[in-house]
């Protein structure tokens, strides 16, 4: 005998239009008694009417509204009373869907172009949270709103064979650097850095954001080809900078190698105040190689 199949998770959409609907019932804007209606709501909200019949069950199934027979909805006497913290999307911030966003699209398992709504059918989050996400994510430059419709994930390295080649790519631009004939260190800017990874260092309880460690992180390395004096070293490491950006996320959450990293570009910074800059590339070789992802430091 064959099972009954098992009922479809609710939406992203289906959830956020229960807690706006239960957050009036709440707050009282939706009093006790209340008709509830599909189509009020489908206007009111700028959606069709089938999530907002799939999102009244969910709040009937709590006992927030009751549903009368050829008459719809009402909101129930004690409606504003009820918890509507179990419907999933209370405890989702900001950071857990970036986090998702991020990792999700690193395994290809999101498109390099996609909707906001696309997005909502995935991830169970309001669509305030989701707007939020999406706007932090363009100003780390991540994504970008694509013209007309949707958003665009930006070129990344996106296969093992790149990445290797990038962190190779970058062993022979930054180790050289210190070499270049037109060498020469910003010593304020080397003091600001400096003074940027100490304050990371001195504190060990405080996990910065992904995007205030890449921020430090791209800063060194694009330091270290500012001081090349050769503009090509500069532009390549930028360019680095900006593909990276979307893999470095992912493997923050990965592997949190904050004061380890911090520490290592410390050791670099030592160097190039004593002007030791065979040392310097030494160390910058060694950094660069324990970096780079297991599985592609085979040549």
């Amino acid at each position: 005998m064959s099972k009954s199949p098992k009922p479809a998770a609710p939406s992203a959409l289906q959830l956020e239009l229960a807690e706006r609907i239960g957050k009036e019932i709440r707050d009282g804007t939706l009093a006790a008694g209340a008709h509830l209606t599909e189509e009020s709501f489908g206007t009111r909200y700028g959606v069709s009417r089938t999530p907002v019949r799939a999102a009244l069950k969910l709040l009937a199934d709590r006992s927030m509204i009751e549903y009368r027979a050829n008459a719809g909805y009402f909101v129930t006497a004690d409606g504003a009373m009820v918890d509507l913290d179990d419907l999933g999307t209370g405890s989702l911030t900001v950071d857990d869907l970036y986090k998702a966003i991020v990792v999700d699209r690193i395994r290809e398992v999101l498109p390099e172009t996609i909707t906001e709504k696309e997005l909502l059918s995935r991830y169970p989050a309001p669509r305030s949270l989701m707007t939020k996400t999406l706007m932090r994510m363009a100003s780390e430059g991540l994504i970008i709103k694509r013209t007309g419709h949707g958003w665009q994930f930006l070129p990344s390295l996106d296969t093992p064979k790149a990445k290797a080649e990038s962190y190779r790519f970058r062993m022979i631009i930054e180790c050289s650097s210190f070499l270049e004939p037109g060498y020469k260190v910003d010593q304020a800017l080397l003091q600001r850095v400096k003074a940027a990874h100490q304050r990371m260092l001195d504190a060990p309880d405080h996990v910065p954001t992904s995007g205030e460690f890449f921020a430090l992180n791209s800063a060194f390395h694009e330091m270290v080809a500012r001081f090349s004096g050769n503009r090509f070293i500069l532009q390549a490491m930028q360019q680095q900078n900006n593909l990276r950006r979307l893999d470095e996320t992912a493997a923050f959450y990965r592997i949190l190698r904050v004061q380890e990293s911090c520490a290592e570009h410390l050791e670099i910074i030592h160097a190039i105040e004593e002007d030791d800059r065979e040392l310097a590339s030494a160390l910058m070789r060694h950094h660069l190689r324990i970096a780079m992802p297991k599985g592609s430091k085979a040549t």
